[in-house]
């Protein structure tokens, strides 16, 4: 069996670049960063007991003063000593005492700790405070 080769030296040249592949990569980034994204926006890891309450609305920039479930505290997302609480408040709201802070701690913490942190804010001069938790569903 013979077979007949077919080479024809007028093949035209193709100059278009294939972005099929260059689209499919592209499109499994765009995935890996949207569920990447919201796992890198906790900050201080909290186990927040839930609560029933009416959701208020949340100012553009809250101060959150966290006590953890070893009892240390963090200023918005830096650990800060009790001592150190009303300069480093001072610095965040300006001077502003008429500022709220809101107060989150985590569920295992006891309720002596809870009111040394109050007491604390409320010997700085911070009368404004706002308990954080998680929201519960309310219903049948």
């Amino acid at each position: 069996m013979a077979a007949k080769l077919h080479h024809d030296d007028d093949l035209q040249e193709n100059h278009e670049i294939n972005v099929t592949p260059f689209i499919d990569v592209m499109l499994v980034l765009l995935i890996i960063f949207m569920v990447a994204a919201p796992l890198a926006t906790v900050d201080v890891k909290v186990d927040l007991p839930a609560s029933t309450a009416e959701p208020q609305p949340r100012p553009d920039k809250p101060i959150f003063l966290t006590i953890q479930a070893d009892r240390t505290l963090a200023l918005d997302n830096s650990p800060i000593s009790q001592e150190a609480l009303p300069a480093a408040l001072d610095r965040l709201t300006g001077g502003d005492k008429e500022q709220r802070v809101f107060l989150r701690a985590d569920k295992t913490v006891d309720y002596d700790t809870l009111m040394q942190a109050m007491n604390a804010l409320r010997g700085a001069g911070y009368l404004k405070v706002a308990l954080v938790g998680i929201e519960e569903a309310t219903g049948p």
